[in-house]
């Protein structure tokens, strides 16, 4: 049985444990490699990642004390920075970074979103062996585009660990999106428990770290609106289902605690800035396991760069981003003090800092808003071509159906043997296809459920963030500027499916895990719209390596250029690759965990 909140740490209150020390940081002793790299001082305080500018870089990978909840830990840091130094490129330049690994272990970095020789990737097993313990390895490479992106480890749990940094590449041209004021706010989470020990857990039981499950109250009060017969059926779907309704994150702040530039919510990592300026803020997701709901409370955010792509600006209120996503938004603060405030997706914890005029400002810390449920739309989808993703459910849930014991006719059309994405449909310029194929690898133990009604909308927020008063985000507010790079139609469609098994904690494309997949191949040159459609109940952030992915709007049309995507429960989006670069790619959901599990592919350009 698992534990009960109160037994988080014996010495620890949950106060403390969820919103962590006031002055929590990194302390060390730099070698004389971190020093010659640009790192500062015997001492450094996370919240103020050193800059690095130029061509040559030298990083080291280390490991340094970090003291975020009361316990001290030792994570991973390059340079004894926790995040990692901010690297500011400039497109057009060739940039050559020496990588030395002090670890006891091999180590790696992905350069993220950056458009790369496959060799330069950073992807052991993939696109390189990784970097053992006492070596160096050179990373060189032409940086073809500017915008906001990230780095991290691609090595074991390292990246959960504190590896991970911004990247900043000026544009070659005078930068259209005028401001004062730069900031990079990076959000992240850390556990004080060893992630495998964490993963373990959640083999042994997925829902461990749940701890909004519904209650007798809850119960009652659904029969108080609903009335007995519903809130029978209602707890008899999710019995059937296998799942918890409320278990929309794989960790909660039951043993995460959520970090703004390496500083905890008692922290307050601040931002300065003079009242009337435009601040432009670089919020990049380096987290793990965590999505965020983002807002500034009092002020308006426009949302101007979109995975280091400008949009279209759109004004909003919040946005919500999962791991591996980058936005770029501009601010006009005339008030004193404002709180940056990132609540995660399960509503069991935030992150938080302060734009303020000077240090030592605060400002009103919001409530974290209720847990929703899942709806019946993300089980299910669109039942009967119905817009479920703009309707506001609550906590009706009304079905009663056995989704995974179903009997699909698709199935029996499909050999066994079949390579699902390997697929070609032909030519499909009109349109991502609207039928569901899935294979037969779908079924079976590893597999909990199969959505036949997906929904295709990219108007939806998500759970938590429905008719909730504020302007949300969505993937139909963006708009890259300058329509797609290339405006050939596609050639052929391929169709994946991501699917897991909750009870077993295991994850997959179609059913097969990475350990058992075969890569999908694109053929040099072409231009291939890819379908993903989502057969579970999570949201996972999925990041295609080496191309760009451009993500259409349900009949076709070019929406955003993007590096990771982000689908919820029971949809199914398009996007379409222009396959003109070479090599050997990863592809996979950026949750760390759902990827160790297996929700990852190997993708071959040749």
């Amino acid at each position: 049985m698992r534990r009960s909140l109160s037994t988080i740490s014996p010495r620890m209150p949950r106060r403390r444990f969820v919103q962590g020390l006031a002055a929590g940081g990194v302390m060390l002793g730099l070698s004389p490699f971190a020093h010659a790299a640009g790192a500062i001082s015997e001492r450094t305080r996370t919240g103020a990642a050193p800059v690095l500018t130029g061509t040559e870089f030298n990083l080291e990978v280390g490991q340094s004390p970090v003291n975020f909840t009361g316990n001290s830990r030792m994570a991973v840091t390059i340079n004894g920075s926790l995040p990692a130094p901010t690297l500011r490129w400039r497109e057009g330049d060739t940039v050559t970074i020496r990588v030395k690994n002090t670890l006891k272990e091999d180590t790696s970095i992905h350069w993220h979103g950056i458009i790369l020789p496959y060799q330069m990737d950073g992807v052991p097993g993939i696109s390189f062996p990784g970097i053992a313990p006492g070596e160096t390895f050179v990373y060189q490479f032409k940086l073809e585009q500017s915008g906001t992106y990230w780095y991290h480890s691609h090595s074991g749990m390292q990246e959960a660990q504190g590896m991970y940094g911004t990247i900043i590449v000026e544009p070659r041209d005078a930068d259209p999106i005028r401001v004062d004021r730069d900031h990079v706010i990076q959000l992240s989470d850390w556990t004080d428990e060893s992630p495998m020990r964490v993963l373990s857990k959640l083999k042994a039981q997925g829902d461990y770290y749940n701890y909004n499950k519904p209650t007798v109250a809850d119960f009652f009060r659904d029969v108080s609106e609903m009335g007995m017969n519903a809130a029978l059926d209602k707890r008899q779907m999710w019995n059937e289902m296998r799942m918890s309704p409320t278990d929309l994150a794989d960790l909660s702040a039951d043993v995460l605690t959520y970090l703004m530039n390496g500083t905890t919510p008692a922290g307050n990592w601040t931002g300065l800035f003079r009242p009337g300026e435009r601040v432009r803020l670089r919020f990049v997701n380096g987290a793990a396991n965590t999505f965020y709901d983002v807002r500034i409370p009092g002020l308006k955010m426009t949302v101007v760069q979109a995975d280091g792509q400008n949009v279209e600006p759109v004004t909003v209120d919040e946005f919500r981003f999962g791991p591996g996503q980058t936005y770029d938004v501009v601010v006009q603060p005339k008030d004193d003090a404002y709180t940056v405030f990132a609540q995660s997706m399960d509503r069991t914890g935030y992150a938080r800092g302060t734009l303020a005029v000077r240090e030592g400002l605060q400002a009103p810390v919001p409530a974290l808003d209720p847990a929703q449920w899942l709806t019946m739309t993300d089980m299910m989808g669109d039942m009967g071509g119905m817009d479920h993703g703009a309707m506001n459910h609550g906590n009706g849930g009304h079905a009663t159906m056995n989704h995974s014991g179903m009997n699909h006719d698709a199935s029996g059309s499909m050999p066994s043997e079949m390579n699902h994405a390997a697929m070609g449909h032909g030519s499909s310029s009109a349109g991502p296809s609207k039928t569901v194929r899935h294979a037969r690898t779908e079924y079976g133990a590893s597999i909990d459920m199969r959505v036949d009604t997906p929904r295709m909308n990219l108007d939806d927020p998500g759970i938590g963030l429905r008719n909730n008063g504020r302007k949300v985000l969505t993937l139909a507010d963006l708009h890259t500027v300058g329509g797609p790079m290339d405006p050939r139609g596609a050639e052929r469609e391929i169709e994946l499916h991501l699917t897991g098994n909750m009870e077993r904690y295991s994850w997959s494309f179609d059913g097969v895990e990475f350990g058992q997949s075969t890569p999908v191949h694109f053929r040099y040159g072409e231009r291939v719209r890819v379908i993903l459609h989502n057969d579970t109940m999570m949201t996972h952030p999925m990041h295609l390596h080496g191309v760009w992915s451009e993500l259409e709007t349900p009949d076709g049309n070019f929406q955003a250029r993007l590096h990771t995507i982000p689908l919820q429960p029971a949809q199914r989006v398009s996007f379409l690759v222009t396959a003109d670069a070479l090599g050997r790619w990863a592809w996979h959901c950026h949750l760390l965990f759902h990827m160790d599990m297996g929700m990852f592919r190997e993708v071959v350009i040749a």
